[in-house]
């Protein structure tokens, strides 16, 4: 029993079990639950204290300014504090006086409003109106024409009972504290809120340190310099969005009211103050704010020509001003997606009610910005930020997986309007087929999925086939950046190669014609793929070059391999580990069959073990070792350059060392 169960083969690739919830997540899901009750139930408490925490980030800039003319802290606060209460109590004025004068003019303008819907009956209305009794009568006609059963006989019917007599009831008159209750009320309420959220505000820009340090000590006081930097960036970053968001939001309410003005609409103040509150309001505020306006416009003019104006006022306007205006301000993005804009918008309604609704922008970005800076709430920027939750490498693995290399190229032609061929090749596509070889490696992708992602691959670089490795125009190049999320900002971007190849009547005709450079696959099933990268830019670079599989060059085929006319020999490997004893045989065979041609090995990830040992690499025996097909393209221009000045190295010379590698690659 115990020589059978140690012949028994162990399996290769084990793929383990999918993992459970571990206890982290689970504590993560219980205190966000926590959270979300505490908020809900406590939203008498946490309302004006979030609205403080806000209007500080809004406050803080002119506090500081005022500090930098040498006033003192607490006089800076105060100033500050009772310029907002000035501003916030002139627009409540403005908000009292324009309602009281359109409740003057109430009457006149429901005469004017009866009169319109008297009208729009008469007109289509009224036709539709005649129409649909008119096919109603019809019906009834054919209904009634069909015999009726006679009735039974029966009794008499009863007498209606007397109708009952109508009875009025008066409220007793309402005494002065009666009165004084019922219109104070609702008054008190909003003037306490407000009263706390500016206390709460005082003390927050009077101890703004002290906080800072108390939340660095709680939160982050075993990483004080990640911290501080991650605290003084999101306090930055809001303060910002906040004063541009109000500045933006105000001026455009003025704009809104001058023009409501000068075409006639009364109350101009009060609706531009409202189309300033509404525009913090995502997606419907903009409705609300045209919506009042055309409706008094409407009761105001006899005729359509106002109501029109008006319309147009806001259809044109609020375009404008949220797809130019606004991106160009913010810098293309305010940080959140526009579902998480949605998502936010339903989940604070429900939470906080109406005010919720005005804070929930405000209070998501608040959350992203803490995801990007606090690992264990970094699902937050995956779920509500504008970053795409998977790096370029990582999309353009996906797409591959899925076998849909249209979408690639889709993507791929967005990268390409501001790099380089070579460039994308090195920076998305190897790393994406790494990620898959690596896959391969762990077992995770079998034979047919493999076979699957090579034939998407060699689908999207024949579609390629037609950019040129040559760096974009900077006009063009700068244009597509405004486009491009952060992560493509961030992407490290090569250079195209800058190598030529001699010109045609110095190179030699052997360098030119189809298969001067064979390019050959390791043993991987993803590394013809990246031979035939390589293959494609060295056509570009003015170099004939032909791909071969692995299995052309195996021990039993290899004296088929015709290499006439071959003039250097490319070995590409997306993974290969430990010392690789086949690489050094493979490349004993090739030179036996091709002595004069120099060899070339592409190890594609630049971390490996053959690119940092010295000895291993003149074990292994080739000429070149290069890290990227930049690289690898610029060797072959190097090599043909020597071939036409007539220095190229003898077969037996020693290896020439790689080619300088540049700093990005240690990223590969």
């Amino acid at each position: 029993m115990a020589d059978a169960a140690s012949t028994t083969p162990r399996p290769q690739n084990e793929i383990l079990p999918p993992e459970g919830p571990s206890q982290r997540s689970l504590m993560t899901l219980a205190v966000s639950v926590v959270v979300i009750g505490a908020l809900y139930f406590g939203r008498e408490v946490f309302v004006p204290i979030v609205i403080a925490v806000l209007l500080s980030f809004v406050l803080a800039p002119l506090v500081n300014l005022l500090r930098r003319i040498h006033l003192g802290r607490v006089p800076a606060v105060i100033a500050a504090v009772v310029l907002a209460l000035g501003i916030i109590g002139s627009l409540g004025a403005v908000i009292g006086f324009q309602v009281a004068s359109l409740a003057g003019e109430i009457p006149r303008y429901e005469s004017t409003i009866r009169a319109k819907i008297a009208g729009v009956q008469d007109g289509v209305l009224g036709r539709l109106s005649d129409l649909v009794k008119s096919v109603d009568r019809n019906i009834k006609e054919a209904s009634e024409e069909k015999p009726q059963a006679p009735a039974p006989a029966g009794p008499t019917a009863a007498p209606e009972p007397p109708k009952p007599i109508p009875v009025e009831v008066r409220e007793a008159p309402l005494s002065p504290g009666q009165m004084a209750g019922r219109f104070l009320v609702p008054i008190i309420h909003p003037l306490a809120t407000t009263g706390i959220v500016f206390v709460v505000v005082v003390f927050i820009l009077l101890q703004r340190e002290d906080l800072r340090d108390r939340l660095i000590r709680l939160f982050g006081a075993r990483d004080l310099h990640r911290t501080t930097e991650a605290m003084d960036d999101a306090a930055q970053r809001l303060s910002r969005y906040y004063l541009i968001q109000l500045g933006l939001n105000a001026g455009f309410g003025l704009f809104v009211g001058v023009v409501l003005w000068l075409i006639g609409v009364p109350s101009p103040a009060l609706w531009g103050v409202f189309t300033a509150l509404m525009r913090f309001v995502p997606y419907i505020g903009s409705i609300l704010a045209g919506a009042f306006p055309a409706l008094l416009a409407a009761a105001v003019d006899p005729g359509w020509s106002l109501v029109i104006w008006t319309i147009a006022l806001f259809a044109i306007s609020e375009p404008i001003m949220g797809h130019v205006v606004e991106p160009l301000v913010y810098g293309q993005s305010t940080g959140l997606s526009p579902f998480a804009v949605v998502v936010s918008a339903i989940f604070w309604t429900w939470l906080w009610g109406p005010i919720g609704l005005l804070l929930a922008t405000p209070l998501t970005l608040c959350l992203v910005v803490l995801g990007r800076h606090v690992e264990r709430l970094e699902f937050l920027d995956v779920l509500l930020g504008d970053r795409p939750a998977l790096t370029p490498a990582e999309n353009f693995y996906q797409r591959m997986l899925a076998g849909d290399p249209d979408e690639a190229q889709e993507y791929a032609e967005q990268l390409l309007k501001e790099r380089s061929l070579s460039s994308y090749y090195d920076e998305v596509a190897l790393k994406g087929l790494q990620l898959a070889a690596n896959d391969a490696l762990r077992g995770v992708l079998g034979r047919d999925r493999i076979e699957t992602m090579r034939t998407a691959i060699l689908s999207l670089v024949d579609d390629l086939s037609t950019y040129e490795d040559v760096d974009p125009p900077e006009k063009a190049k700068k244009g597509d950046l405004a486009g491009q999320t952060a992560d493509e900002k961030a992407l490290g971007k090569l250079p195209a190669v800058e190598e030529q190849a001699p010109p045609p009547e110095a190179m030699p005709p052997q360098w030119r014609q189809e298969g001067a450079v064979l390019c050959i696959a390791g043993r991987g099933l993803l590394d013809e793929a990246a031979s035939a990268m390589l293959s494609q830019l060295l056509r570009k670079h003015g170099l004939g070059s032909r791909v071969m599989p692995h299995a052309v060059v195996s021990r039993s085929n290899i004296m088929g391999l015709d290499v006439t006319g071959v003039a250097m020999i490319c070995v590409s490997y997306l993974e290969i580990s430990g010392r690789p004893a086949h690489l050094r045989y493979l490349l004993r065979r090739l030179r036996r069959h091709a002595p004069n041609a120099p060899i070339l090995v592409g190890l594609w990830p630049a971390e490996d073990e053959v690119l940092r040992d010295d000895a291993l690499r003149r074990t292994i025996g080739a000429d070149y070792y290069v890290s990227s097909l930049r690289e690898g393209v610029q060797a072959c221009l190097e090599a043909a350059r020597k071939a036409s000045a007539g220095t190229a190295d003898a077969p037996d010379a020693a290896p020439s060392e790689p080619a300088p590698r540049p700093s990005v690659l240690s990223r590969v």
